[in-house]
């Protein structure tokens, strides 16, 4: 039998080389990425998870419009402190350790929530739920970037741009929970429906803590970014099996130490970095009034039963969403990460403005097309926006940026996702289905935004860029 070829890795460059190549073609570096898949299942769990209840808790705790938004919206400001601290201490400590804690905050605020006794006590819990979610997101965008081979099937942008139906298939499981619990508690308990979704959260974050140590490990190459060649080569026999060796080229220089939030603001990535924030801020104004207040939009603009809006806001998550988050890594990897997310703006354009103009449905055909039009949102925002929010996130910079550029996106997007969550039950119930042409700016901006800045991660090597002092921005093709 012949012997098996070293690979020799002498540098940074050479590690990332070798990820490039191989993507996660073996057990090991596919459970990894599974496992980061499931990290952002449970962001978007949590964060849907109290959707339906919103009027429960409004009862319950005596809540007004404004009360609520606080409660809704606390989790957000948890996202805004955990993406932003999150991401840093990704580039400084690692994205091992920095996912390992957020599983702990997953369990201790999902518990928490569920068994809330007040107001201020499912506040408190939901935020901290939040620094989980804020500290989640840009990790396992990195471990997904960096596990994943540069271009073609299952390459980088395919993998980032799965969060998206990994997202939507965590607000369905989250809604075919709550069908499941609406069928088998008796009518005087379905108050209590939010509580058992939230606390349910727990779970699957105890899942992941108990499988961590069998295959998750350290990025290889965040390991060599910070000099550590040897823990890199490491990682690489171990995940993919290779017979690697450890030559340190001196002619590569020195390793540059972690960058921080200035330098997203600086040279060929300020436009990158401009363009992701008023992306993320607009794509998040609409998401987070139709995705995150379907329920409400569904039973009280459509004046709809219980049940029927626990059937609509599943069925819609599922045939629209989840499929459009699908289309989406199909169609970026062809078309491009630019085109996909402009041509979703322009669909949501046309799905707000039809739903204001429907206004409050008197007929079956209004409600059939006000529902086809909450679709069509759906599916846009899936295949467009928000397929490649984070694909425009963890691909404009390279490794030893990554986690601060993910973090900074998500902490934005969570500025928006406050401010929405707030506002949304306030607006809604001051005007109607007015506020359809209020969240009709979101899409122009953000489309806006992408004619400005006209940049193209998909198969861009930002690592690459990392070994250059002038590096070229690519502009869309």
């Amino acid at each position: 039998m012949a012997a098996e070829t070293t690979t020799i890795v002498g540098s940074a460059a050479d590690v990332a080389g070798v990820v490039n190549r191989l993507g996660a073609n073996t057990r090991h570096a596919k459970m990894i990425v599974f496992i980061a898949l499931g990290g952002v299942f449970l962001d978007a769990y949590d964060l849907t998870s109290l959707a339906y209840g919103e009027t429960d808790v409004a009862r319950e705790f005596g809540l007004g419009p404004a009360g609520l938004g606080i409660v809704v919206a606390s989790i957000s400001f948890g996202v805004l402190f955990g993406s932003f601290f999150g991401g840093w201490l990704a580039d400084r400590i690692g994205r091992y350790r920095v996912f390992m804690a957020d599983m702990f905050f997953f369990v201790l605020a999902a518990i928490g929530a569920a068994c809330a006794v007040n107001a201020e006590m499912l506040v408190f819990f939901r935020f901290v739920m939040g620094i989980g979610v804020g500290m989640d997101l840009p990790v396992a965008m990195a471990f997904l970037a960096e596990f994943s081979r540069l271009r073609g099937r299952r390459g980088k942008s395919d993998r980032t741009a799965a969060w998206c139906p990994a997202w939507y298939a965590a607000t369905s499981a989250c809604y075919l929970l709550i069908l499941g619990l609406y069928a088998v508690l008796p009518v005087e308990q379905h108050g209590l429906l939010w509580r058992f979704a939230v606390g349910f959260g727990a779970l699957p974050a105890l899942l992941i803590i108990l499988v961590r140590k069998r295959y998750i490990s350290e990025s290889p190459s965040w390991a060599a970014n910070q000099g550590d060649l040897e823990g890199a080569a490491r990682i690489l026999r171990d995940t993919y099996g290779l017979v690697v060796e450890a030559r340190p080229d001196e002619s590569a220089g020195t390793v540059a130490p972690p960058r921080g939030y200035r330098e997203l603001f600086r040279g060929v990535y300020r436009r990158r970095t401009l363009q992701n924030l008023v992306v993320c801020a607009a794509q998040n104004f609409g998401y987070n009034s139709v995705a995150f207040g379907l329920p409400v939009i569904i039973s009280t603009f459509l004046a709809q039963g219980s049940l029927t809006t626990i059937i609509a806001s599943l069925l819609l998550n599922v045939a629209f969403a989840f499929t459009g988050g699908l289309f989406g890594i199909t169609f970026s990897r062809r078309l491009g990460a630019w085109p996909m997310t402009l041509i979703g703006f322009a669909a949501q354009l046309l799905a707000f403005v039809t739903l204001a103009l429907i206004g409050t449905p008197t007929s079956t055909v209004a409600i059939v097309a006000a529902l086809a039009m909450l679709g069509l949102y759906l599916f846009a925002q899936g295949s467009g926006p928000g397929a490649n929010l984070m694909t425009f996130a963890a691909l404009s910079y390279p490794t030893s940026l990554r986690g601060t550029g993910v973090g900074f996106s998500r902490g934005s997007d969570a500025i928006a996702t406050a401010v929405t969550l707030f506002l949304f039950p306030v607006l809604s119930s001051a005007l109607s289905t007015g506020v359809f042409w209020v969240i009709a700016i979101a899409p122009v901006l953000g489309a806006a935004a992408l004619l400005i800045g006209r940049w193209e991660p998909v198969g861009h090597d930002a690592d690459a860029e990392s070994a250059h002092p002038d590096p070229v921005s690519q502009e869309v093709r």
